[in-house]
């Protein structure tokens, strides 16, 4: 299986997708009235059984074995129907929007064979294997472990991780991105997704999922709800919706045998029907919520998948937004990534164009970023009049120094020059190799820059230091605002890097967060995280690499790169697929979105409930106790009817607001629970009566009497 790339859809095409997304949702909103299908939700289940019930009495009062008003009976079965097929209806929309998304990947699959590599390619040759080396086989036969070559324009057909080349990738399939990403052996962009195409070079990939179980397909399974599993708080919520729906049905019952013993008794008044006493228990259980609590999860997925998210599990989502503790590293987080060199600090006499000089001359061999931008400086700030070839020509022969990990520094021994450059511990060490002790005006430049939050490196020139470069870290425009936001949520900022204590200080200071951990390890990220936790707190976390697995696996909430290693991807919950490290917060945010809609419409339910009861006990007894018509303030003539109608529609007015979600705002969880009760609370209990009192007035002039 790959995937080609799709044409964008016409808005025509989008409207005819919307129809048919409406159009199935109602036909599953009628298969699910099997109660098979409803076991799942005891509340309609509840409901649906009082359906059933009420209409088996209509039919008995057409017959005559019952005596009762037919059209209230069937007036009321009706919109207890609809009150099924409403709530069935929101959770089919829910699902419909993420079958459609698993529709378009599915379309854009197709069949296609691989060039899997034969058992004799060895990949230390470290050479494109030729024709002899591989086979071509159906993708079907790609397993685990096997080793398959795709070059130039080809499709990649399986997740793996790149074991031999380079490539320019396009993941737009995937992510959405245009612009091609760089793939590479080795390091933590080394992982490639099912999908994506090759624009450039070769790869010789390894398979990391067994057929059927790749991200995309793992993403229709999620989208499609196949593995979709209740969550703690939903399985909660559900105790408490099943307590509280049997609670109101034995106080219907109870209710029967009260009306039949005083009516008995007093010899006067009717005993309340069956229907009323359905009617009554529909209204008062929290149908509302009941209705509604499985589209608000589905869609709480839905939209994590939007931001180009895969969750491995609902109760991660929910865990996000409860998170009390946001571990982020800086390096592409906080940071923007590469370190630019943004200034030449001349130590001991020397001057700024000869550490200018020197500095081009031993960053000719450092490959990494920051080498390139130590050239850019130089070259940019015009103190040299010469190019550099010009420059490295006057000490012919000479010999490259490449930067490498192991000795930390690079540069250049040539006709009758030694330059080198590199970090501080190494250099002083150097220095003192070469009969020299590094001055206080050199540690003191170093120190200097240190605190500022930037990254020395000392330049040394035969054997003597003449200057410090300072590689500063960009923190990211707007990072500083978005921690306060987070700080006002109550969740607490800490930055993770391998940086000093004193760099990590100056910019955990600069870009606002609450604390930091330097010089860190695996085991360090592993023991603050159980640190946290210890004290009761929620974690998360993202990582791409190995050494990050340990920590993603103990934290509740772990992010990992699509662009990470198979451990890393391994150890998480959530794969981003956009590689985008500021993606958790994101996260955090659409997790508590979805917790501050189900407490909002939970709150509204319950509300909605208490205002359905004043409206429908005292209609409901009249019969038995004609004295609590003097209950009925509001002048309804048909109240009964009226309560079940608005019932019923209220779920249909919130299924948009189920599915969208309520506005996020970030505050504390105080100030979220005051918002809560004032606008869903009180709403919830105000609606109701302008609702239900709009009904009554509506079927009064269309004649109903009920």
């Amino acid at each position: 299986m790959t995937i080609k790339n799709a044409k964008k859809p016409t808005v025509r095409e989008k409207k005819e997708k919307r129809w048919n997304i409406y159009r199935d949702a109602l036909v599953q909103s009628v298969i699910k009235l099997n109660p098979i299908k409803l076991r799942h939700n005891f509340v309609m289940l509840v409901v649906e059984i009082g359906s059933i019930l009420t209409t088996l009495i209509y039919f008995m009062v057409l017959l005559g074995l019952v005596n009762d008003d037919a059209f209230f009976v069937g007036f009321v079965s009706i919109w207890l129907w609809f009150t099924v097929i409403f709530a069935n209806f929101s959770e089919a929309l829910a699902e419909g929007r993420g079958k459609a998304q698993a529709d378009a990947l599915k379309k854009m699959r197709v069949e296609t064979s691989v060039r899997r590599l034969r058992s004799s390619f060895h990949v230390e040759k470290r050479e494109i294997p030729n024709e002899n080396d591989y086979e071509l086989v159906p993708l079907t036969s790609l397993g685990k472990g096997d080793l398959f070559l795709v070059q130039r324009s080809d499709i990649i057909p399986a997740d793996g991780d790149v074991v031999l080349g380079a490539a320019s990738v396009d993941e737009s399939a995937i992510t959405g991105e245009s612009a091609p990403v760089i793939r590479e052996a080795g390091g933590d962009c080394s992982a490639v997704t099912g999908g994506t195409k090759i624009l450039s070079d070769w790869l010789v990939v390894k398979v990391s999922n067994d057929p059927g179980d790749s991200f995309v397909d793992r993403m229709i399974g999620l989208i499609e709800g196949a593995k979709r599993k209740k969550t703690p708080n939903e399985i909660a919520l559900d105790i408490l919706l099943i307590g509280l729906t049997v609670i109101f049905l034995i106080i219907c019952i109870v209710l029967l045998a009260f009306s039949t013993f005083i009516v008995d008794t007093s010899g006067q008044g009717d005993v309340v029907t069956v229907t009323v006493l359905v009617a009554l228990l529909v209204c008062l259980a929290p149908t509302t919520i009941g209705g509604l609590l499985s589209a608000i999860g589905i869609a709480g997925m839905n939209r994590l998948i939007k931001k180009n998210v895969i969750a491995l599990s609902g109760q991660a989502i929910e865990a996000a937004g409860d998170i009390d503790v946001l571990l982020l590293d800086k390096t592409g987080t906080i940071t923007l990534g590469n370190r630019q060199a943004v200034e030449f600090i001349p130590v001991d006499g020397h001057s700024v164009d000869q550490v200018a000089e020197s500095a081009q001359l031993a960053s000719v061999a450092d490959e990494t970023p920051e080498g390139r931008s130590v050239l850019v400086l130089a070259e940019g700030m015009n103190h040299q009049k010469s190019g550099i070839d010009e420059i490295i020509s006057q000490y012919t022969p000479y010999n490259f120094i490449a930067f490498s990990a192991q000795t930390r520094m690079s540069g250049i021994d040539g006709k009758g020059i030694s330059v080198r450059k590199g970090a501080p511990d190494m250099m002083y060490k150097f220095i003192q190799e070469r009969g020299s002790t590094p001055s206080l005006e050199l540690k003191l430049a170093v120190d200097k820059v240190a605190m500022s939050g930037g990254t020395p490196l000392i330049v040394v020139r035969d054997g003597k230091a003449v200057g410090v470069i300072n590689l500063k870290d960009i923190v990211k425009s707007g990072i500083r605002e978005r921690f306060a936001q987070l700080r006002k949520m109550g969740i607490r900022t800490v930055m993770i890097t391998g940086d000093n204590k004193l760099t990590a200080a100056a910019i955990a200071a600069e870009a606002g967060v609450d604390d930091f951990l330097a010089e860190a390890t695996p085991e360090r990220k592993l023991e603050l995280i159980r640190h946290y936790q210890s004290e009761g707190k929620t974690v998360a976390m993202t990582g791409d690499g190995t050494n990050d697995a340990p920590a993603l696996a103990q934290a509740d909430v772990a992010v990992a790169m699509n662009t990470g290693t198979q451990p890393a991807r391994e150890a998480a919950n959530m794969i981003d697929l956009d590689s985008n490290p500021t993606k958790l917060i994101e996260i955090v945010e659409t997790g508590k979105q979805l917790l501050m809609t189900r407490g909002s419409l939970t709150t509204f339910s319950v509300t909605n409930d208490v205002a359905k009861y004043f409206v429908i006990i005292p209609a409901a007894f009249t019969s038995t106790y004609p004295v609590l018509d003097t209950l009925n303030f509001m002048g309804l003539e048909n109240a009964i009817l009226s309560a079940v109608i608005f019932n019923a529609i209220i779920i249909v007015m919130l299924i948009p607001l189920a599915l969208r979600g309520v506005k996020y705002a970030p505050m504390s969880a105080e100030e979220a629970l005051r918002k809560n009760i004032l606008i869903y609370g009180l709403g919830g209990l105000v609606i109701p009566f302008i609702g239900i009192k709009a009904i009554d007035i509506l079927l009064v002039l269309l004649g109903v009497q009920g």
